[in-house]
């Protein structure tokens, strides 16, 4: 599903098929390409736009991708001691088709895989510790759960499978004006007014498994207990699974490449506003930004917004659209506090006897205790691995990742290190509050030819949900420059696509 895009447009204007679609639509026979497009945001899902409006666009097409801060994002790093560690978006899943696509035509590597161990924390001790043998770990489980642990991969599995036609349909070219018409095309809507914890339980998930397995897991990943949507749940689950990586180097290498490779502007501005402007031959946005040397403005045929329209994220006016469009959509962006500490951890602080020298615990996961100042607790390895790294003992002095509602204290601090040599504090917002039921989510179209990837975040926010919603950006804005009306939030592609094979 990651080859290239098998287009049959030529076969339609052969067969001389003319469509007329919705307004802001053109004629299938027109054949003038927009001369400038703007990309607002230079993360993973405006560098990905970038690159596939190349693709859909051509070469002639000028391409500005507007980034007021760093390329990349929310995926970054923070050096501590000379090396770097990822502090944003951290893991591809191997059904990630965009990023494994990005990566490989980018030449880059997968980092070296590092051995993992999982506990379980509740506050006062660790409830669950990974062994080094399935079969112990196997047994565990059984003993505890039942089969409710082995019969959650096949659950996550047969809803991602559905989930996983997108990337079919976005190879023929199909797109969706909105996140809900997407995920009716996959049987997923029903997941985004259902919590995940209603959704297993519904399947006939045990609530002790959901409280002791599940929720550690959600607020690894989205900082909720299992009350969140139940399509994010399902990703957070997804991330539960084995053969997680990440790029050598780090992923933000990802964007920074991207935009190299299409050929893109960097605009090194603040976008402050968008206005419509309209004459007898054509509609154009004017887009008005703050650069070093002052304010400044140009039009474009075209506007792939990629960056959360929302407060304190972004600051965009839109002005002359009728209905007009809000600056900020409604709902709240979640803060989650990256706080990496260089030290060795307190070994009483877990409630266990066992030896720091022993204890080769990489991921502590916690169940949801109020009490607890922490949503997980993990050793990190650099972006770079040494040969024959591995996770050292607690006993080592070694870096080590929270994720928190709020900065952790000196005394918490104190409370689960013996040693601190040094801490490095990262405030996000992170990802949208996930707690159903849900407005109706953003559109991916918000005006003729302007578009928002960031709408699918209501939906789930990882890096490959990103890239998907920047192909189906760029296919959403090719369809209606060119007018193929039939391209757009069809129902039954699945039927449709059989047809056309």
């Amino acid at each position: 599903m990651f080859l290239r895009y098998l287009s049959v447009r030529a076969l339609l204007l052969l067969l001389g098929i003319c469509l007329i679609g919705p307004r802001g639509l053109a004629s299938a026979a027109e054949t003038k390409e927009p001369t400038k497009i703007a990309v607002i945001g230079g993360g993973i899902g405006g560098s990905a736009a970038a690159y596939f409006l190349r693709q859909e666009f051509g070469a002639s097409v000028k391409i500005d991708v507007f980034e007021a801060g760093t390329v990349g994002g929310r995926t970054a790093t923070e050096n501590v001691k000379g090396q770097d560690y990822e502090i944003g978006a951290a893991v591809i899943h191997p059904l990630n088709l965009h990023l494994k696509h990005f990566v490989e035509t980018l030449g880059l590597s997968p980092r070296a895989e590092v051995k993992t161990k999982m506990a379980i924390f509740n506050g006062k001790e660790l409830t669950f510790e990974e062994s080094d043998w399935f079969i112990v770990n196997f047994i565990r489980m059984l003993w505890r759960y039942g089969f409710n642990s082995y019969r959650k991969f096949g659950w996550v599995e047969g809803i991602l499978g559905k989930f996983m036609s997108v990337y079919q349909y976005q190879k023929f070219g199909y797109a969706f004006s909105s996140v809900e018409q997407l995920l009716r095309s996959v049987d997923a809507e029903r997941f985004l007014n259902q919590t995940l914890e209603e959704a297993m339980r519904a399947d006939g998930f045990s609530q002790a498994f959901i409280n002791d397995i599940v929720t550690p897991n959600t607020r690894t990943n989205f900082g909720l207990n299992a009350a969140l949507n139940a399509f994010v749940g399902v990703v957070s689950l997804a991330d539960g699974t084995s053969g997680l990586w990440s790029v050598e180097g780090g992923n933000k290498r990802m964007s920074a490449g991207l935009l190299q490779l299409c050929k893109a502007e960097i605009i090194q501005g603040r976008v402050t506003g968008i206005t419509l402007k309209t004459s007898k031959s054509a509609s154009q946005y004017e887009v008005n930004y703050s650069v070093d040397s002052g304010p400044s403005r140009s039009l474009y045929d075209i506007v792939i917004i990629a960056t959360p329209l929302h407060k304190g994220l972004s600051d965009i006016s839109f002005s002359g659209f009728s209905p007009p469009i809000p600056s900020h959509f409604s709902g709240d962006f979640q803060q989650i506090v990256n706080t990496l500490v260089l030290g060795r951890l307190n070994m009483s602080y877990l409630g266990t006897d066992q030896r720091a020298a022993d204890f080769l615990v990489s991921d502590i996961l916690t169940t949801d205790n109020k009490a607890l100042p922490f949503n997980s607790l993990a050793t990190v390895a650099p972006v770079k691995i040494p040969q024959g790294y591995a996770h050292p003992p607690a006993s080592a002095n070694k870096v080590w990742k929270m994720f928190s509602a709020q900065p952790l204290s000196e005394e918490q601090l104190g409370e689960m290190f013996e040693s601190q040599e040094g801490v490095w504090v990262k405030r996000w917002l992170a990802y949208p509050s996930y707690t159903p039921p849900n407005h109706r989510t953003p559109p991916f179209n918000l005006h003729d030819h302007l578009y928002y990837v960031n709408a699918i975040e209501w939906a789930a926010s990882c890096m490959e949900m990103s890239a998907l919603s920047a192909r189906n950006a760029a296919l959403l804005a090719y369809n209606r420059w060119h007018g193929h009306a039939h391209k757009i939030d069809q129902e039954d592609l699945e039927t449709r696509l059989r047809t056309e094979l």
